[in-house]
């Protein structure tokens, strides 16, 4: 039965929350005690009291992965398919005060701090992320891909670029967010998964043209050599490999690359995509985020088991991630990044 565009951006935003979530336990923890602690995640686990960021958090709560994500796509709902660079500031900020009065250290990236700050200072949102080469524009794009369609490729880069530019507004920022977009566009439109991957290539190659120059491996190249690496590979050694080799920290050129060669080692199942992610160590939580996405989008919301999204549901009280990724496809076809005129000055760009 052909997969409705629907059920594929429910399933993106779906897919994303539920990597988020089982990698919120294991993330920044090594891959060995991962491995000693959890094997491969069944389930959605509590943080322990030994992870310094996540510790507290129950069972399937989400993380900043989701949360920027939401943000990202409200304000995308609101603008037609405009961001407006400050608000969106704004609104990252509020998120992290939100945090903080909670309790959690679960906060803004290095990138996103740094370019807000920038910000409070009075710099222009079009100069903020000039130094923005981590994985947050990445991990909370794909609201992106839902709104705006695959082709041309140009018009959708420039919608990463123009959402994400005020904190990752480097060539390695946009490439790693702009494959993630790519691909997410891509399966909405219903591609297969290595179709997908192939679009983040893409995506990926287009992406690095925008942006200040930032030094660092190629993600697209970084993209085809990760999956080349692992093709063929049992999964122990596979998983092994990405964590070692390819990388899970907070660089895109890692985290990308490292979701999109899990999303290749079990590419008809979403849920052990997610699981697998989750379970590398390391920042697993953005990378099983990035990974679910996709794996979502290709799968829709039926890959994943009902009871997994049930035990989401429960654990995310008024998180509505059926709605938000309705309201975003509801704009695909007809959006613009382009700035409305009421807006125009508001971006200082």
């Amino acid at each position: 039965m052909a997969i409705s565009a629907r059920s594929r951006a429910r399933g993106t935003l779906q897919g994303l929350a539920i990597g988020d979530a089982l990698g919120m336990p294991t993330q920044y923890m090594p891959r060995t005690l991962v491995a000693e602690r959890y094997g491969i995640l069944e389930t959605f686990e509590p943080a322990p009291d030994d992870n310094p960021i996540s510790r507290g958090m129950p069972a399937g709560r989400v993380t900043d992965d989701t949360d920027q994500a939401v943000i990202l796509g409200e304000l995308l709902v609101e603008g037609k398919g405009y961001v407006d660079p400050r608000r969106f500031a704004d609104e990252l900020l509020a998120w992290e005060t939100r945090m903080i009065a909670a309790g959690s250290a679960d906060l803004l990236g290095p990138s996103t701090r740094k370019a807000l700050t920038m910000i409070g200072q009075g710099m222009p949102t079009d100069e903020t992320g000039r130094t923005g080469a981590t994985n947050g524009a990445a991990m909370r794009v794909a609201p992106v891909g839902i709104v705006f369609p695959p082709h041309p490729i140009e018009s959708l880069v420039d919608a990463v670029f123009q959402s994400g530019h005020v904190t990752h507004n480097t060539t390695i920022g946009m490439a790693g967010a702009s494959a993630v977009a790519a691909a997410v566009s891509a399966a909405i439109d219903g591609a297969t998964v290595g179709e997908a991957l192939e679009a983040a290539i893409e995506g990926a190659r287009h992406g690095a043209k925008r942006g200040f120059y930032f030094a660092g491996g190629d993600v697209a190249a970084r993209i085809r050599w990760a999956i080349d690496l692992v093709r063929g590979k049992a999964e122990a050694e596979a998983l092994d490999l990405i964590y070692d080799i390819v990388g899970t920290g907070v660089a895109t050129q890692e985290a990308v690359p490292a979701a999109m060669a899990i999303i290749s080692l079990a590419p008809k199942e979403p849920w052990r995509i997610c699981r697998l992610a989750a379970s590398l160590g390391g920042d697993c939580d953005t990378v099983g985020a990035i990974a679910g996405a996709i794996a979502g989008a290709c799968h829709g919301v039926e890959g994943f088991p009902a009871h997994v999204i049930s035990a989401l549901t429960a654990a995310n009280p008024g998180l509505d991630l059926v709605g938000l990724a309705d309201r975003l496809l509801d704009l695909r076809g007809g959006a613009t990044s382009l700035a409305p005129a009421a807006h125009a000055g508001a971006s200082r760009e």
